[in-house]
């Protein structure tokens, strides 16, 4: 059972992913959009890892405290926080609503896709899939 919740997670993740690649594609992206997605496409695949793990996932967009929950699993987690990972956390809720909104410009997009890419790539290997 685990198992297959973990690979609804990762491919919720993917998801995310593609709606943020085939976003930036076009001739007008929309940056919050993207990078929202982004955020959720990370977000997904720490909780993945954190179920492989067995353990019981916080219901946070706080990729800070998923990333030092996965981190206390696996020391090797540490390597994403070079990548700035956490900084995806604004685009969570931030770029979701109005108010004190942000337009993420078209170099943050892409270095949030970056970012998710390679956290989708080294969760997987982590899980093993």
């Amino acid at each position: 059972m685990t198992n297959e919740v973990v690979k609804l997670w990762l491919m919720k993740a993917g998801n995310d992913l593609k709606t943020g690649k085939d976003e930036i594609a076009t001739a007008e992206p929309v940056t919050d959009t993207i990078c929202f997605h982004m955020q959720q496409c990370v977000e997904k695949c720490l909780k993945a890892f954190l179920i492989h793990k067995g353990k019981e996932i916080s219901r946070t967009h706080n990729l800070s405290i998923l990333l030092q929950e996965c981190f206390e699993l696996d020391a090797e987690f540490e390597a994403l926080k070079a990548d700035n990972v956490d900084e995806l956390t604004a685009y969570a809720v931030d770029a979701r609503y109005p108010g004190d909104f942000y337009m993420p410009t078209l170099d943050e997009a892409k270095t949030a896709i970056k970012i998710a890419e390679k956290v989708q790539t080294f969760a997987a290997a982590k899980i093993g899939n």
